[in-house]
């Protein structure tokens, strides 16, 4: 039997290969902060993580993360849905970010009533494909074993299934193999250059 495998990890590791000094970079969902300081050790110095979350205690869990003034230089956070995030992001970045990473479900340690929302979702993945630089990557790590977390995650599976093979490619990872309630992460790569 396989072990469960950490897809944060693994989508860390996907997207350390795609981000270089400079690049752009949103966290989709800042959560505690993890993410956050991820991308902003991939892009400083002079890049930029743009994070978004709806609670302003995420906000404010990953802005204590972050101490160094050079990384600080690099994030801008706001407090909104990623629906939102094309509204957000300045127009000069659209198609250029080279890193876009969803966390799905809800804040470990907060209130696990509020969680990512299906519509939402789905409004923010196609956002995201839109302000996605050419060979740039999303990942999006989804938890069906939570109540809302199993429909959500099937939409993002066919989300991901409907998007344009021609300019996209989709891989999945499984956390466990055979267990339907195990995480997934869908990697996103835009492949062609329009």
């Amino acid at each position: 039997m396989k072990e469960r495998i950490s897809l944060v990890a693994k989508a860390h590791e996907r997207i350390g290969a795609y981000l270089r000094p400079g690049a752009i970079a949103i966290d989709a969902t800042v959560g505690n902060g993890y993410d956050t300081l991820f991308l902003l050790w991939q892009v400083a110095p002079g890049g930029r993580v743009y994070g978004f979350d709806i609670q302003r205690s995420a906000l404010e869990s990953a802005e204590t993360k972050i101490n160094d003034p050079e990384l600080r230089a690099c994030l801008t956070l706001f407090a909104d849905s990623h629906a939102r995030m094309a509204e957000w992001i300045p127009q000069e970045d659209h198609g250029s970010i080279g890193a876009i990473m969803f966390n799905l479900g809800y804040l470990p340690g907060g209130d696990k009533a509020v969680t990512t929302r299906t519509e939402s979702t789905l409004a923010a993945l196609a956002a995201a494909s839109r302000l996605l630089s050419p060979g740039g990557i999303i990942t999006i790590v989804a938890y069906p074993g939570h109540t809302s977390g199993a429909p959500e995650t099937e939409r993002v599976r066919r989300w991901c299934e409907a998007i344009d093979p021609q300019c996209f490619k989709v891989e999945l990872i499984h956390a466990k193999p055979n267990d339907d309630t195990a995480p997934r992460l869908f990697v996103v790569t835009r492949t062609c250059v329009e």
